[in-house]
């Protein structure tokens, strides 16, 4: 159990130190090329939740990100012993919940940081972060857990 902690909390240093980085080293607003123009690093700010959304109502993302951690606990807890893919994907998710709302408690905003530009759909995605690309891929992860017992569960009933 304390291993799969051991993640959310890497998870959520990495995510810290990242933005510490970006806030310490760029103005507001620079872009670093990196793979320009797909992907850079571009210092952003976000008072809302993903994409801008609900901007300024941070006592909302307090009280939905509390029920969601604990949320995640309860089912880590409750559900994921012996299915060590759900239980790394609730990590994820545990992770990158924290690291956002940590910068939303000091900083009441979410330091971005990521610029990627799709180009075969010509679609500039929406900046993010570690904590970002943790949720995302807690939430990949889980589809597949559950994809995964789908498949267990119908070779059993067969």
């Amino acid at each position: 159990m304390i291993i799969y902690y051991g993640i959310a909390i890497i998870l959520i240093l990495l995510d810290q130190l990242t933005k510490w980085l970006v806030v310490q080293n760029m103005t507001l607003g620079e872009r670093i090329p990196i793979l320009d123009p797909y992907l850079a690093l571009l210092s952003h700010r976000n008072k809302g939740a993903a994409w801008g959304m609900l901007e300024g109502q941070m006592w909302l993302f307090y009280v939905v990100t509390i029920v969601v951690v604990g949320g995640i606990i309860y089912f880590f807890h409750k559900e994921s012993k012996g299915h060590p893919l759900l239980s790394i994907s609730l990590m994820f998710l545990l992770g990158g919940a924290l690291g956002n709302f940590i910068d939303r408690l000091w900083r009441k905003e979410v330091v971005d940081f990521v610029d990627v530009l799709i180009p075969v759909i010509d679609y500039d995605f929406p900046i993010f972060n570690a904590a970002d690309a943790a949720l995302t891929v807690g939430v990949i992860l889980m589809i597949i857990h559950v994809i995964q017992d789908e498949k267990k569960n119908k070779k059993k009933v067969t």
